[in-house]
């Protein structure tokens, strides 16, 4: 079958090349006469695939003769050199490997058992490109290479024989000098060729220094088959070893083998390679040069082993002869620091009928267990359980891992209430000595997480059912009475957890609450306020109000309330958008509006609410003190939380008009001047102004609209008394049938805030 094969790939190129068409890339050409006797002498187990040529045209057909890259001798005086005209060889091309697609049974199989791929070991030198292993035309040319047809000669001489001159040897192995004849050239060592040459050019000059080199090498087709990734016909540099050939190649299929790569050249087996030797050890001893004609045979894959877990290199092993443990682990770089040695899975199949699971150590017997076909070792990792250890985890200044010693109890883990000091405060404490101007408020609620020392925990895992048990003891009691039931044991494993009060809120009475109060108040600063304590109470502590605070237009911030204000305006800004494009995605066709209306009222509404979502609540409370108000007794029994801030502004001197009015400005406050008369100082409503809209902004942080019942049609809303500090809102006119604007107000007063930190900012500049 295969002299069959071979009879049928090399006749057809052999027609081909009769008719003077190069061979295609990766065809075969003309043998020289050894390939006959190889072809002819291999006994190969498979077929190879037969590389296919690509058609050509009869007007792509070069002509017959010299090619365009041959080199003529030059003439020089009293020496011609002539050569016979060669054919030129066709350049060293390599294949480019195809990805390799198919995977073995084998590597099937053993990514079943491991349940992620496992690589083939070697396999990814051979994956891309090999541009690196690739044969280059530069380099230097050995001194034991051998001459042969289609090698150029470049010889120089000097002296009383001046000599330039290129030549070719051609298909009989020769060279044609003028004056000194056909000489035979093919068969010299490199180191051979500037001897023979000096001594046939001496018998006619004498008195001159020659030069030989060599030019431009030939080409030469070698063969590769069996299990090879793409097996056929390989036009290479004369340069080339067998290595070179194998990176060409794409190097061993799935179900080539890597250790046992035969270098076959007429009727012997002249080397037998071992990739496994370069890849591990660098070793290229068996590394051949190929001749015209060599044959690369990959035979089968031989007996496999799957390595995975903690070594360094996992994947699939082929076998060598008598492998074992010790052997494999070796070529797979040796366990990682992780691996336990004293716990290896080994997984086989017994008699192609079961499959069985051993256990053993990797003792003296274990590391020379014998490795079949087919086995897969796990090596396992070592436990992450600590033998000796307890933990301490929570609001402590060292939280880690700490060795247990019998007898060991809490104290000994946390020996007194500094321990527990983090180092968050100390941190704090180094910054603030070095920045001028400290927030204080800011850094309070960094290090404000004050210690649960009625609570904390041992976490304990039960050995019997192995549930795990929460052993409650009070902190306090235990580090300042270490005789106390408290102070409990500690067992290996252990897990100590130290909670603050933002772990676990505590009681109000247990923690301490920081309030700052601004602004007109005799002692502006942050306050630490008891349990109970109010509004009231903490401005008394700030020592009271000045004579130019203005109560009415006071300000309480707190951050639970900013974080309710951010959700719902995230909540009523969503349902707007989805309000606004079902508006116009479902509006009457026919309805008086045009598309460009229709288009322009869509960019207005999306860009107020594009506003309206860049607008950030400053969690203001409104506390609804009376108007006029300006003692301390008029300051609500309002309870505290820790962060909150108070800002009592001096008295304001103007009212704001906002919006679509003509002049939108502040304007002087007037005790007995009404809404209307503000509104008139500005200009009045736009023409694209909602009248039937406008609402005020009361100082205090209220709302009051003028759709309110009785307002807008009795003319109450016009009429209405303002404060120092009050803002008015015109909002522009909305066409709205899915009530856009109706759900505006209730966004205004959560953003009114907002609105008033602004004015209240301004009017303190």
């Amino acid at each position: 079958m295969i002299r069959k094969f071979l009879f049928l790939l090399l006749m057809p190129c052999a027609l081909l090349r009769a008719q003077s068409v190069p061979p295609c890339f990766g065809s075969a050409v003309e043998p020289a006469p050894e390939v006959s006797a190889v072809a002819n002498s291999l006994d190969l187990e498979q077929d190879a695939p037969r590389p296919s040529c690509p058609p050509q045209s009869t007007s792509s057909l070069p002509k017959i003769g010299p090619g365009p890259d041959a080199v003529k001798p030059k003439h020089v005086s009293d020496f011609e050199s002539k050569s016979e005209e060669v054919e030129p060889s066709p350049p060293p091309a390599t294949r480019v490997p195809q990805p390799l697609k198919a995977r073995s049974d084998f590597e099937v199989f053993a990514a079943e058992a491991v349940g992620h791929p496992l690589n083939v070991y070697a396999r990814q030198l051979f994956d891309e490109v090999p541009s690196t292993f690739a044969p280059m035309d530069r380099i230097p040319v050995p001194a034991n290479y051998v001459i042969g047809p289609g090698d150029e000669l470049m010889i120089q001489a000097w002296g009383k024989a001046e000599v330039d001159a290129s030549v070719t040897v051609d298909r009989n192995g020769q060279i044609s000098l003028p004056r000194v004849g056909t000489l035979s050239v093919a068969g010299l060592r490199y180191e051979q060729l500037e001897s023979y040459l000096g001594a046939a050019i001496g018998t006619l000059y004498k008195g001159f220094e020659l030069n030989v080199t060599l030019g431009r090498l030939r080409s030469i087709q070698i063969f590769v088959l069996g299990n090879a990734r793409q097996p056929g016909a390989y036009t290479l540099s004369s340069l080339s070893t067998l290595v070179d050939a194998l990176f060409a190649s794409g190097g061993p299929s799935a179900t080539g083998t890597m250790r046992r790569i035969q270098l076959r050249r007429g009727d012997l087996v002249l080397t037998e390679f071992d990739v496994y030797d370069l890849e591990q050890k660098g070793d290229k001893s068996h590394d051949v040069q190929l001749l015209p004609g060599d044959v690369i045979y990959i035979p089968p894959i031989g007996p496999q082993v799957a390595l995975d877990g903690n070594v360094e290199t996992p994947g699939i092993f082929e076998l060598k002869g008598d492998a074992t443990v010790a052997s494999v682990l070796e070529g797979a770089g040796g366990l990682t620091n992780l691996a336990a040695p004293e716990r290896v899975l080994l997984e086989r199949i017994e008699n192609r009928k079961a499959r069985v699971v051993e256990q053993f150590a990797l003792d003296a017997s274990g590391i020379e267990r014998a490795l079949r076909d087919g086995d897969l070792l796990r090596i396992t990792a070592v436990s992450p359980k600590f033998q000796n250890a307890v933990t301490l985890r929570g609001n402590v200044s060292a939280a880690g891992r700490f060795p247990w010693r019998e007898g060991m109890r809490v104290t000994d883990l946390i020996p007194s209430r500094d321990f527990l000091i983090t180092n968050s405060h100390w941190n704090l404490e180094n910054h603030s000595a070095d920045n001028a101007h400290p927030e204080m408020m800011a850094d309070l609620a960094q290090t404000n997480a004050e210690i649960n020392w009625e609570y904390a925990v041992i976490e304990r895992l039960d050995e019997h059912d192995l549930s795990t048990r929460l052993v409650a003891f009070n902190l306090g009691s235990a580090i300042d009475d270490p005789t106390s039931a408290d102070n409990q044991p500690l067992k290996i494993g252990d897990i100590v957890t130290i909670f603050s009060r933002r772990d676990i809120p505590l009681p109000l009475e247990k923690h301490a609450t920081f309030v700052q109060v601004g602004g007109e108040v005799n002692a502006p600063g942050v306050y630490r306020v008891k349990p109970g304590d109010t509004l009231r109470d903490v401005v008394a502590q700030a020592g009271g109000l000045t004579r130019f605070s203005y109560l009415y237009g006071s300000q309480l911030t707190r951050a639970s309330v900013r974080e309710v204000q951010e959700e719902q305006i995230h909540l009523s800004i969503s349902q707007l958008q989805k309000q606004v494009l079902s508006q116009f995605t479902n509006a009457p066709k026919g309805n008086g509006q045009t598309a460009s209306d229709q288009q322009a009222q869509l960019g207005t509404e999306q860009a107020l609410i594009a506003q309206l979502s860049s607008a950030r609540p400053s969690g203001r409370v409104v506390l609804a003190i009376r108007p006029g108000a300006n003692d301390l007794a008029d300051i609500p029994d309002f309870p505290l939380e820790d962060g909150d801030s108070f800002f009592v502004p001096s008295r304001l001197g103007t009212v704001q008009v906002i919006g679509e009015v003509y002049n939108e400005n502040a304007f002087r406050y007037q005790a007995d001047k009404r809404l209307s008369a503000y509104l008139s100082e500005a200009g009045g409503p736009t023409r694209i102004a909602d009248a039937k809209r406008i609402f005020l902004i009361r100082a205090d942080g209220s709302v009051v609209s003028s759709r309110i019942r009785g307002g807008a049609r009795t003319g109450n809303f016009e009429r209405l008394a303002l404060m120092p500090g009050d803002a008015i809102i015109v909002p522009p006119k909305l066409k709205s049938p899915n009530g856009f604007v109706e759900q505006l107000p209730m966004i205004t007063q959560i953003l009114s805030q907002t609105a008033m930190t602004g004015v209240i900012a301004s009017a303190l500049k």
